[in-house]
């Protein structure tokens, strides 16, 4: 079993102390495992994982740790993806828990260096992982086709799990999902996001490419979404409300006469935070209000639909550092063409 960090041990458990919890259980499923990875960053296959923390730093994982009905009277125990969990589980506890779930979703958004480490990883995966894309379309080809092959580039070069969707066709595409059996055409407007995760953490990108010559209105879109990922990344920094980044985007759209395509009719979000899920939040929307952290690791990607080019997409990977952001995505920042 992979043990947790002495430091994260003790991060949490100043945390229990903080909240009055007796023990901090992490739950897992087959879809979020991210709670649990949080305490014991070990990938398992079953449908569900479950670890607890005493108030002593002692580590159990399953069920095992549990008294046959459920835990003594009087202890104060807490779940990090309590509104996760199967309902027998949370019954089979035997006492009424609280959600931890807030308060390690954010632990969780600063990264230490050992994260960093992994989320770098992922973003050189992605990178090279979004050529591979580029290099192996071809009129003809079923998107299907298309997600398989990059799948298996990206799995046999190191990804634990990968993340991705995709969308064809011209003005009539509204967003991205997952692959059909639709083929290429030339013309095509080709836009996905690729999120590899290397030890269980995620770094995403998100590119637009074009079968054969992109037209005047495809270029015209790309300009705008380039401009509006950019303003987003010129704002990041440590105590920026996550809202205004979200607001210089749609203020680029806003500007060339597309605001009513910056709302959820057309859109969902304009970025989101990474880390051992590959849609955490908070989320970068005009709504959402959180101060920006140094350590944290955000996607901007101004994805929406336009009428000048139907759905298209572009984004990258962005850590922030003391005084602003660094991109983690080295790739090309274009409207690629094949």
């Amino acid at each position: 079993m992979s043990l947790p960090n002495p430091a994260r041990v003790e991060q949490l458990t100043a945390l229990m102390a903080e909240h009055g919890w007796d023990r901090l259980l992490f739950y897992g499923n087959s879809w979020r495992k991210d709670f649990f990875r949080y305490l014991l960053n070990v990938n398992f296959s079953e449908p569900w994982a479950m670890a607890t923390l005493t108030r002593s730093g002692e580590v159990h994982v399953g069920q095992a740790f549990l008294p046959a009905a459920g835990f003594q009277a009087g202890l104060v125990v807490a779940i990090a993806g309590l509104e996760l969990m199967e309902t027998r589980f949370v019954k089979s506890l035997g006492i009424t828990p609280v959600s931890a779930t807030a308060q390690i979703e954010e632990l969780r958004r600063v990264k230490s260096t050992e994260e960093l480490d992994s989320i770098r990883r992922a973003a050189d995966l992605a990178d090279r992982g979004y050529e591979y894309f580029a290099q192996v379309i071809e009129p003809g080809m079923a998107e299907y086709e298309l997600v398989a092959e990059v799948e298996g580039f990206l799995k046999s070069n190191g990804a634990e799990d990968n993340f991705m969707l995709i969308a064809s066709g011209g003005t009539e595409v509204t967003g991205m999902k997952p692959p059909t059996e639709r083929r290429f055409q030339l013309g095509d407007q080709v836009t996905t996001e690729l999120t590899p995760a290397i030890n269980g953490y995620y770094a995403q990108i998100c590119r637009t490419l074009v079968v054969g010559e992109p037209n005047a209105e495809q270029r015209r879109a790309f300009d705008i979404f380039f401009e509006a990922q950019r303003a987003a990344e010129d704002l990041l920094k440590p105590g920026v409300d996550i809202a205004d980044v979200a607001r210089v985007q749609n203020d680029v759209f806003r500007k060339y006469g597309y605001g009513e395509y910056t709302g959820p009719k057309y859109t969902r979000v304009r970025g989101h935070n990474l880390g051992l899920h590959p849609d955490e939040n908070p989320y970068v929307l005009e709504n959402v209000h959180y101060a920006v952290k140094e350590g944290m690791v955000i996607i901007a990607h101004p994805n929406t639909y336009l009428p000048l080019s139907g759905y298209m997409v572009f984004g990258d990977t962005l850590l922030v550092t003391a005084n602003g952001c660094e991109p983690l995505n080295k790739a090309e920042r274009k409207l690629f063409q094949k």
